[in-house]
């Protein structure tokens, strides 16, 4: 499994970004009830969670910093998840890295040790 992640750029405060997360060496079907998610690191921070699309059942979950402000959706016909994220802030900044799994459960699936498969990351900078 390949993860291509891509969307990430500079841009000011209050602005949008829509990060791109394609998948490849999966099939449509496995992609389809896979977990995938969003995490950033800024530097010096640990890797921290930011969005997830649990398996099948579509239901989304996002990270208290950006509830209300990034929308997360999956395409199964393209082996791609989407992270669109207004209203982004300076704290927004840092790599932002999809990852993919089969295997999670409910209570550890915002854990970034728990993914086996993960993008090369893309930039976001928001400038003041």
């Amino acid at each position: 499994v390949q993860l291509q992640a891509s969307g990430g750029g500079l841009v000011q405060a209050g602005g949008s970004l829509r990060l791109s997360c394609a998948a490849s060496g999966v099939s449509g079907r496995t992609f389809s009830m896979s977990t995938i998610s969003w995490f950033r690191q800024a530097p010096g921070k640990e890797r921290e969670f930011v969005s997830g699309i649990w398996r099948s059942t579509g239901r989304t979950y996002y990270g208290d910093s950006v509830k209300g402000r990034f929308t997360i959706s999956r395409d199964n016909a393209q082996n791609t998840v989407y992270l669109q994220m207004n209203s982004l802030k300076v704290e927004d900044t840092a790599v932002y890295y999809c990852a993919l799994d089969n295997n999670l459960i409910l209570s550890s699936f915002r854990q970034a040790g728990e993914y086996d498969y993960w993008g090369q990351g893309t930039q976001v900078t928001v400038s003041s």
